[in-house]
């Protein structure tokens, strides 16, 4: 099977040095790499001295690079055929729009420029008739399924609609819903765009309905920011592909556990229904996420805001325990002595045998079982307690990782630990879960950082779940055995916190009177921190 690796990257804005710097370091660190896919502005106001070295030959692109054209009429000048060409020797501009298959059989679609409405677009724009040609040229081909890869330079509008958040980007605003009618359209495996400065990697999404049509590839959606930003954010991805084409199908339309609903599917459906132009403002869609383990076609919306109605939402009631709850605040089994902060929904308590004496964790008030069952209101206030305890061990020099076991627990327990920041990163951190878990078979997948975790998992589903406080996420969905000490003994072993004798908590109990002792000086050092002391 021909993989091919490939790298794609954000608006290069004419730092070629910096991006073909870094283009050599990673093809010596990882191995040659067969294309560079540059989309967003590839040229800048400054690009002039670095791109006669290109331009005459006296410097060479370390590797073949396909760019996409002018988003300004200040940059169409270095784009002597509209209709695409070599600009240099190894960097050849695509075209307008089109597809470019390369000898792997790779399909991939392009369309350059910012969106217009005027009928006769610019040269670094495309109109409605552009992307009407393009769709018509590659759906009217013989069993379409497909593009491999779809080069944009716009986001998609509404790409965030299901999906994990973009940060500072607003997606109902930012974007082409021109380009958003192109992504449902060719169904690409990966579609990349620039030009918002932001790196944002969507949750994989579906291209087809659940329970109506047939099963299809998924797609993923990824947007690069600008070669050698100051903030550090990605520009540059590698991934690897097998051409669609010499995929076997069954591999093809597997359907990962975080893959979420189309995002385009609804404004594409009322565009159809009302005629009117794609760019006009249409309401987001209502997501439902079908549980097939269960009753099939059972529906639930995935966000209360959605449901086709202006009332406010309900509240989420917390469920009855069945049996005496350690965990409901109300209940007389509570050890009250380690409760060290009380918010309105959720209470901080230190851990009864904790693995340091400021092992705390975060729980609900009233009983909840996970944090996939929570209301919107605790779960604001957990992020609350996240942020706090984030700034409170920062300021004694540690970084807390936090896990959720959703597995022979009744009430929602989230464990936060603290770990010097001198003692290791949170890429040890990682690795470490990950590497212990693949010992025990355990397939912990990380998830998008921006991504929520009732993304992944629906109520009832037993998982394992990791957070950073950098907003880094492991997920594993449990589906048989899995050994309850699991989290504690990574964190307790060799690699990061070295107490491998502390991994199990009834062999650390503590006298009453120390344990009252530490949350004493717990409640103390984080008053300052505390929000529910000022509320």
């Amino acid at each position: 099977r021909s993989v091919s690796c490939r790298l794609a990257c954000g608006d290069v804005e004419g730092r070629l040095e910096a991006l073909f710097g870094r283009v050599r370091a990673i093809q010596g660190k990882s191995g040659r790499f067969d294309m560079l896919l540059c989309v967003g502005n590839f040229f800048g106001s400054t690009s002039e001295t670095e791109w006669a070295e290109y331009r005459t030959g006296a410097k060479k692109a370390p590797i073949p690079t396909y760019v996409l054209g002018a988003n300004d009429q200040e940059t169409v000048s270095y784009f002597p055929d509209i209709s695409g060409c070599e600009l240099a020797e190894n960097i050849t501009y695509l075209g307008r729009r089109g597809l470019y298959s390369g000898t792997s059989g790779l399909q991939i679609a392009y369309l350059s420029g910012t969106e217009t409405q005027d009928e006769l677009a610019p040269a670094y724009s495309f109109s409605a008739k552009d992307v009407a040609e393009l769709k018509t040229s590659l759906l009217s081909t013989p069993n379409f399924k497909g593009v491999d890869i779809l080069l944009t330079s716009p986001w998609p509008r509404d790409v965030g609609t299901f999906a994990n958040s973009a940060g500072e980007i607003d997606t109902k605003k930012c974007g082409s819903k021109l380009v958003s009618d192109l992504a449902a359209s060719l169904k690409p495996r990966y579609h990349f765009a620039a030009l918002e400065k932001a790196y944002y990697e969507r949750l994989p999404y579906r291209n087809h309905t659940v329970l109506r049509e047939t099963p299809q590839h998924v797609s993923r959606f990824i947007a690069l920011a600008d070669v050698g930003n100051t903030s550090k954010k990605k520009y540059l991805y590698a991934f690897s592909i097998v051409p669609m084409s010499l995929m076997d199908p069954a591999e093809l339309v597997k359907q990962p556990q975080d893959v979420t609903e189309n995002p385009y599917r609804k404004s594409r459906k009322e565009a159809q229904k009302t005629k009117a132009p794609l760019y006009a403002e249409e309401e987001p869609a209502c997501q439902f996420f079908f549980d097939l383990n269960k009753h099939q076609g059972k529906k639930r919306p995935s966000d209360e805001k959605e449901r086709g109605n202006s009332q406010p939402k309900q509240a989420k009631k917390p469920s009855q325990p069945t049996g005496p709850c350690w965990f409901c605040l109300a209940s007389p089994e509570v050890e009250k002595h380690l409760v060290v902060s009380i918010g309105t929904h959720c209470y901080l308590a230190l851990a009864k045998g904790g693995l340091l004496p400021d092992h705390v964790l975060i729980l609900p008030i009233g009983h909840y079982q996970s944090v996939v069952d929570l209301s919107s209101e605790v779960v604001e206030e957990v992020t609350k307690y996240k942020s706090a305890l984030k700034e409170f061990f920062r300021s004694k020099g540690k970084r807390y990782v936090l896990f959720e076991r959703n597995y022979r627990s009744q009430h929602l327990q989230l464990q936060v630990i603290p770990v010097p920041l001198d003692h290791c990163t949170s890429e040890d951190i990682k690795e470490s879960f990950i590497v212990q878990a693949q010992e025990q078979q355990i397939e912990l997948l990380e998830i998008p950082e921006h991504s929520d975790i009732t993304q992944v998992a629906q109520p009832g589903t037993p998982y394992f779940y990791v957070e950073l406080d950098t907003g880094e996420k492991l997920f594993h969905r449990i589906r048989g055995r899995f050994p309850l000490h699991f989290g504690r003994s990574v964190l307790a072993s060799e690699a990061l916190l070295a107490l491998p004798q502390r991994a199990d908590w009834r062999r650390c109990a503590a006298e009453r009177a120390e344990e009252a002792a530490q949350a004493r000086d717990f409640r103390r050092d984080f008053q300052p921190f505390d929000f529910a002391l000022r509320a």
